[in-house]
């Protein structure tokens, strides 16, 4: 009989102990998060750079335009005709080039963030079991934490872990 009451008591102790809840701010993690930081700047500069380069194409491509125009002037009719379609389509097959390259670089970006967003939560569910939590609730901008005590915030914790194993 003793068993059974201490047995009762322990389970009655256990589980009254309260769960250990936390909550990240999302939006600040994002925003510090060096990895990420990185994997913008990158992105900026490969915009950049097709930026450029379309740039440099329609400069091309506005020189030739004009140097056709006055051409055309001395050429018969049909021959410009000829011409100017054989020039417009060069300029369509440049834009859908260009395009596709532009779309190209939004998908990789994407992904990359997909995966990193991943890796993210992967971190957070490694450091919530590490430190015996119940749940690490997602806040921020679109979070689900409307309110949380500063004290159950580990977006900073959350914050170094990340950055020091990127730095690796």
């Amino acid at each position: 009989m003793k068993n059974i009451i201490f047995a009762l008591t322990l389970i009655l102790l256990v589980s009254c102990q309260p769960e250990k809840i936390g909550f990240v701010d999302n939006v600040k993690l994002m925003n510090e998060y060096q990895e990420k930081i990185d994997i913008e700047a990158k992105f900026k500069e490969k915009a950049e750079v097709l930026g450029k380069k379309r740039d440099s194409i329609s400069q091309i491509f506005q020189a030739e335009a004009a140097e056709f125009q006055s051409r055309a002037q001395t050429m018969s009719q049909t021959k410009a005709q000829e011409e100017y379609a054989q020039f417009q389509q060069r300029g369509q097959q440049m834009g859908q080039q260009l395009q596709m390259e532009d779309q190209q670089l939004q998908l990789s970006g994407q992904t990359e963030m997909d995966s990193l967003v991943s890796k993210v939560k992967k971190e957070i569910e490694a450091y919530g079991k590490a430190n015996g939590y119940s749940y690490i609730l997602g806040g921020g901008e679109g979070g689900s934490v409307l309110y949380g005590k500063e004290s159950n915030d580990i977006t900073d914790q959350i914050i170094e872990l990340l950055n020091s194993k990127y730095k690796k």
